[in-house]
């Protein structure tokens, strides 16, 4: 099934990124491996990011896409299969994913928003800050160490 995405070469994009299990904290407690996998993909597939908090099952992230691409998705895919290969396999995999060879890490889909204009994004970047505080994780967006928040001060 193919799924209707944005495709604007150069675009801005929200995303809403979780794992399958989300009583899991895989992305916090293994945090170095997401930075890698993200930072390998950044190299081969340019993108900037504008905002970005890890939480312990989901993420949320803006990108900025080089002007003539919008090939979000395989980025999402190279992090997602980056990340997940330096796993170990400990996750239950159901026959659905067995049968496609897939792990059982994340979820299959991701939500994207493309950013309208500067009010889009400065939405989209507050709601990303504080999105730790809002979750129970931290007193203030400042608190959490998995955030572009410090950036943005």
């Amino acid at each position: 099934m193919r799924y209707r995405r944005a495709k604007t070469p150069g675009g801005t994009y929200f995303f809403t990124v979780n794992l399958a299990d989300r009583t899991r904290a895989l992305l916090v407690d293994h945090i170095d491996l997401l930075r890698a996998s993200v930072a390998k993909v950044k190299e081969a597939h340019p993108f900037t990011a504008l905002a970005w908090v890890v939480l312990p099952e989901h993420m949320h992230a803006i990108w900025k896409l080089p002007d003539n691409d919008c090939d979000f998705s395989m980025r999402w895919s190279l992090i997602k299969s980056g990340f997940s290969r330096q796993i170990s396999k400990t996750e239950p995999i159901g026959k659905s994913r067995m049968t496609k060879g897939e792990r059982g890490i994340w979820q299959r889909r991701f939500w994207e928003h493309e950013i309208r204009d500067g009010q889009d994004l400065l939405v989209h970047i507050n709601y990303i800050h504080n999105n730790p505080v809002k979750h129970g994780h931290a007193q203030s967006a400042a608190e959490w160490p998995y955030t572009s928040f410090n950036r943005h001060r």
